[in-house]
């Protein structure tokens, strides 16, 4: 297991070249990945979750699933006391445009951001229309896909493609995404099983 990370979050990237790079770089490449290293990093990130300072923490639903046909949740876990039911609509949303488009959903939303002039406000909107998403259920809102910090792809060394994804649903989405990035990288350093 990762060596116990304590203090504040680092600041997330916000540069789309920037971000792409870290997602592919060997730091968050995995050795190998099992239902038994799902478990540990589950646990490693819960713990750094509980570690972070008043200002950055809040109660967080991890969830790391296998990708299939249908993906295999195989570690999913409240931080602690104060998640809702919507933070499993928030963990399904973002797992889904990680397995579509391939990149972590904070990527996909600075990809957006800086497509749309640099106004965060209008991504939303520019995200539903230049995929034509619809919702599933009827409504006017699509409610398959979230590009909120938070969703990160699993790769292992030699795999082409996704072999899973990590999510975190909770905190400020910025923070959702590093706090996975931090760990994962710091997890894979001490040996990443």
């Amino acid at each position: 297991m990762a060596a116990k990370q304590e203090g504040p979050l680092g600041a997330a990237a916000t540069d789309p070249t920037e971000l792409a790079l870290q997602e592919s770089s060997p730091s968050a490449i995995f050795p190998s990945f099992t239902t038994t290293t799902a478990w540990s990093l589950g646990l490693a990130l819960r713990s750094r979750i509980l570690s972070l300072p008043k200002d950055q923490r809040k109660p967080a639903l991890i969830s790391i699933a296998l990708n299939g046909p249908e993906p295999h949740v195989v570690f999913q876990c409240a931080t602690e006391p104060g998640t809702v039911p919507d933070n499993d609509h928030w963990v399904r949303r973002k797992r889904n445009a990680v397995l579509r488009w391939g990149s972590s959903t904070w990527l996909l939303r600075r990809k957006m951001v800086a497509g749309v002039g640099g106004f965060d406000a209008n991504v939303e909107a520019a995200f539903v229309r230049k995929y034509a998403l619809k919702s599933s259920n009827g409504g006017d809102i699509p409610d398959d896909y979230a590009i909120h910090g938070g969703g990160f792809p699993v790769r292992v060394k030699g795999v082409d493609g996704i072999v899973g994804v990590i999510v975190v649903s909770g905190l400020k989405q910025q923070d959702d995404h590093q706090v996975i990035v931090e760990t994962v990288k710091a997890f894979i350093e001490q040996g990443g099983q």
